[in-house]
Order: C-alpha cells, then sequence, then structure tokens
C-alpha cells in the first residue's frame, strides 16, 4: 500500500493528472480506454470547449488536495497553481462575472472574448516606452515571459466561467506590469494581495496568507512596508481583468493608472 507521502508528493501527483488528462484526451479523440473496470473508466466526452475535462465532484476534491499540497511544496508549479485554482474557484468565477457585467468595458469582454497571446505582444514591439503596450511589451521582454506558455482551462464546467479564467490568466502579466511589480516571490504575493482582493480566487488568497512562510527577513520587511499600498489598490482600484486592454494599448501609462 503506497504512503499518504508518496501518494501526494508533487511529482507523482503531477504523474497522476497528466494520466488522466492523456485518458481524456484519447477519449476524445475517439480512442477506447485500456481493459479494465469499468467503473475506473473516465467520464464520457465534454463539448463544453475544446479542453474541457469532465469531472466529478470526488474527482475534483482529490485534485484541489492533491494540487494544494504540490503548489505549496513548490509555488512556482504553475500547473498545479492552475489545477487548484479552476477546481476550486467556481464561487470565485461567477463572482469576477458579476464584476465583469458592472460596466460596458466588462461587458464587452465576455461578449467579444479577446485574447492575450504571443501575436498580440509582437505587435507592441513599437508601441512607445510610456504607453500601456510599451510598458506591458517591456516588462514581458525583461522577463522573457510568452503569453502562450499559460496553461490551459480544463476542468472549469461552464463556457464563459472557463473564459473568466482564461481572461485572468493571460491579465495577471500586465498586473504585474501597471503595478510595476517583478515576478520574484515578493512580487508575486504582493500581485496575489491585489487579485485574492478583486478576484476572491481561493489560490490568489492562499498565496497572498502562505507566500510570506517562505521569506526571508530582509524580505519579510520589505513585504511589510509594502503590504498596505497593495491592499489599497486591490481594495479601490478597478476591477483589473475587467480592463479591455487591447482597446488601451496606445494610453499613456500615468493616465492609466
Amino acid at each position: 500500500m503506497l504512503s499518504l507521502r508518496r501518494l501526494y508528493s508533487p511529482c507523482s501527483y503531477s504523474y497522476v493528472v497528466q494520466r488522466y488528462c492523456s485518458s481524456q484526451a484519447g477519449r476524445q479523440a475517439g480512442k477506447e480506454p485500456p481493459p479494465g473496470n469499468p467503473q475506473d473508466a473516465p467520464p464520457p466526452p465534454s463539448f463544453m470547449y475544446p479542453d474541457h475535462i469532465d469531472t466529478s465532484g470526488f474527482q475534483k476534491a482529490l485534485l484541489a488536495g492533491g494540487s494544494a499540497i504540490a503548489a505549496l511544496a513548490n509555488p512556482w508549479r504553475a500547473d498545479m497553481v492552475a489545477v487548484n485554482g479552476e477546481v476550486t474557484g467556481t464561487p470565485a468565477l461567477r463572482y469576477m462575472q458579476e464584476r465583469f457585467k458592472e460596466t460596458r468595458e466588462g461587458q464587452k469582454i465576455l461578449f467579444d472574448k479577446p485574447r492575450i497571446t504571443k501575436e498580440t505582444l509582437d505587435s507592441l514591439a513599437s508601441h512607445p516606452p510610456d504607453s500601456l503596450g510599451g510598458v506591458y511589451f517591456a516588462f514581458m521582454n525583461k522577463y522573457n515571459l510568452n503569453p502562450d506558455a499559460r496553461d490551459k482551462v480544463q476542468f472549469v464546467d461552464d463556457p464563459e466561467l472557463a473564459y473568466v479564467m482564461t481572461r485572468y490568466r493571460e491579465t495577471h502579466d500586465l498586473t504585474h506590469a501597471v503595478l510595476e511589480m517583478p515576478t520574484n516571490m515578493l512580487g508575486e504575493v504582493l500581485v496575489k494581495w491585489v487579485e485574492g482582493i478583486q478576484t476572491r480566487l481561493p489560490m490568489c488568497i492562499g498565496g497572498a496568507v502562505f507566500g510570506p512562510l517562505r521569506f526571508r527577513s530582509k524580505q519579510r520587511n520589505k513585504y511589510l512596508e509594502v503590504l498596505p499600498w497593495a491592499i489599497s489598490v486591490g481594495t479601490n482600484a478597478k476591477f483589473l481583468p475587467g480592463v479591455y486592454y487591447e482597446q488601451r494599448w496606445d494610453q499613456k501609462i500615468e493616465d492609466f493608472r
């Protein structure tokens, strides 16, 4: 019998997720699962959106627990953070959906469903450095980030909520850029405070609360100094995922801020 430590280690849990996802992908491609207990067969294919994977409540609970342990053990495991956000975030995604609907700009985003991709980033290369587009382009190049590297949404059981999660992920680096927050541990935790307050996503709140436990004394001192500012931004700023950035690339960054 496997020990709990082995069963929930980040490495073995990632393997379980990959096996589950690959079995679902094969099913959706028309391939039959290997012979075995029928109860072990994956759920029938889903056509909600191209990458959707059907999961039961029990399966979501397993994914939530395992991904949380893996992400806490290694906060840079973006794949585990992504899984945890999807299987625990439905109430928060519904809250975010309502926040989008509060403004015409947010409503238009839900209607148009714009995407921020590598092609989008490349198109901003000639934007002035003092514009929103120029600041975002410079930030992404400075940290060698690629918008297409974000994990695709798979476990959210509603097409529009899946887009809301996608929008959150694709604007995360923009939040870093406009707040001038680096991608190191301190910057990530401060951005998680802003995002946690604005989105109520459990993964953001967890990152904000538990992230500082890994800080060294110098980081902790800086964190305590800047934390009130992050809380103020999260509380008072416009709902950042609901900003139609694609229509504001030419806007002066100081006017935007």
